[in-house]
């Protein structure tokens, strides 16, 4: 039977860590991360620099030891986690195009047992999917007793590109937000644990990285030329995030934006936040027969 939690997990015991944590969430507006050092006085996803390297321990070489050594921690957190089986945890991973969904799965969760882990990418609803209301298949998905899964996309999908193109009205768009966060609010109570990592990228940075993959061949797989149609409509996900941010972060599903231009750094960022919070949740082997104390193999 699930369990509720107990406490708080992301009310993590590490000072500097958490009110480092706290100024990259949407419930703050704009100081020191943009080198204003004032607030617009509304969330303005603009007050975020996605060049920024808040997390940063010393040059990339440093900051890739750093991401190696969290990694193997991961690692061991992991195992414990699915032995312990009381908590699951659900990390999502959203933002625009080549901001590096699949490289977040990979650097920081790769090195994970795939025992009790997988990942799931969202892609445009089936004819199936679309039978059922937007959440029916997102619920399918989630992890189980003891088990990671990373989601590449996620429900969120379904308030952005509705909204954007001008598919749902205001008052369907706000009763989204109020699905999700009730949805939310229910994986929570009955034990799952979600990070939610909005990957921040500037415009300029996927401009290069999108003429990274037409330059070379291996990558032309990647690229497709919905993706111009979709960076033509920047300025407008930009203000659709802006909007979903504030509306669905919440004390037992928060969000973290994440300055992703640089790659490594968007990876120790999420690799240290992960960490924290499954440290945050005293996780531990369960007691075995104490006969096996004194079984010996023939």
């Amino acid at each position: 039977m699930a369990q509720q939690q107990s406490s708080n997990p992301f009310d993590i015991e590490d000072k500097d860590t958490r009110e480092l944590w706290k100024k990259w969430q949407p419930d703050t507006k704009g100081d020191a991360r943009n080198g204003k050092g004032k607030s617009s006085g509304t969330f303005d996803l603009g007050d975020f620099d996605p060049a920024a390297k808040p997390f940063s321990r010393g040059d990339k070489s440093d900051n890739k030891l750093l991401i190696e050594q969290i990694a193997d921690q991961l690692d061991l957190q992991q195992q414990v986690f699915y032995a312990d089986r009381r908590f699951k945890l659900l990390v999502i991973l959203q933002g625009m195009d080549t901001s590096g969904k699949d490289g977040t799965a990979r650097g920081v969760f790769g090195e994970m047992s795939p025992l009790g882990v997988r990942s799931v990418s969202w892609k445009a609803p089936t004819e199936l999917e679309r039978a059922h209301d937007y959440l029916w298949r997102i619920h399918q998905q989630v992890p189980g007793a003891g088990e990671i899964v990373i989601f590449n996309r996620s429900q969120y999908e379904d308030v952005l590109v509705p909204v954007v193109n001008q598919w749902i009205t205001p008052e369907q768009q706000q009763q989204r937000y109020d699905h999700i966060n009730q949805f939310e609010k229910l994986l929570s109570d009955t034990g799952t644990v979600i990070l939610k990592f909005m990957l921040h990228i500037s415009k300029e940075e996927q401009r290069l990285r999108l003429q990274e993959r037409l330059d070379d061949p291996a990558k032309h797989w990647k690229f497709e030329m919905g993706d111009i149609e979709v960076r033509k409509q920047w300025d407008q996900y930009q203000r659709a995030y802006a909007q979903l941010l504030p509306a669905t972060h919440t004390a037992w599903a928060p969000w973290t934006i994440v300055p992703a231009d640089s790659k490594t750094h968007r990876n120790l960022m999420i690799a240290t936040i992960t960490r924290a919070v499954m440290e945050n949740l005293k996780l531990k082997f369960p007691a075995g027969d104490p006969q096996l104390a004194k079984f010996k193999v023939e």
